[in-house]
């Protein structure tokens, strides 16, 4: 098992990956299967855009060929509040899960984050609920610091967002 940023041609299997993921656990994402499904490829591919000066980046976790787990950062453009970055998109599907998978993702990309220039916040939200995605985030070193009611509806279900927080300087001072 190899832990890696992806590229551009890992697009087809990231698509399949997080398709799947949309339609396992709508609660835990913002966007529905239907509306990722509608995007073509080309969105797919930016969004694993390569070089260092890319606004989002997606690590992903393989073996050969086979995309086993994904985890993307977003880093935030606007000039107030370029040190914030947003972790989205941790999926490791039910036959890969409790190898670690989800865990040496979060690490590489915490690893990665804290070498970008200026980068000292890295935020995501989870489903309040989701203790396994919870410990975790906390063990990792976030903290929860919001709780926001009606987050996410699927059908008439609402669901709640924890907001979620990790001080890069506080990892790099060990």
């Amino acid at each position: 098992m190899n832990i890696q940023r992806l590229g551009p041609t890992w697009a087809p299997a990231y698509r399949q990956l997080m398709l799947d993921a949309y339609a396992r656990h709508p609660e835990a994402f913002t966007s529905s299967p239907a509306e990722r499904a509608g995007l073509p490829l080309g969105w797919w591919e930016r969004r694993l855009q390569a070089g260092d000066g890319a606004g989002e980046r997606v690590w992903g976790a393989t073996q050969g060929a086979e995309l086993l787990g994904v985890v993307g950062l977003s880093r935030e453009t606007r000039e107030k509040a370029r040190h914030k970055a947003t972790l989205f998109g941790l999926y490791v599907p039910d036959r890969y899960r409790r190898l670690g998978l989800a865990k040496g993702l979060l690490g590489e990309l915490l690893a990665q984050a804290a070498t970008w220039p200026d980068l000292r916040v890295v935020q995501l939200t989870v489903t309040e609920g989701n203790q396994a995605a919870l410990a975790l985030y906390e063990q990792a070193g976030f903290s929860v610091f919001g709780r926001e009611p009606l987050a996410v509806a699927v059908g008439d279900t609402w669901f709640t967002k924890l907001h979620l927080w990790c001080d890069l300087d506080r990892l790099r001072l060990g």
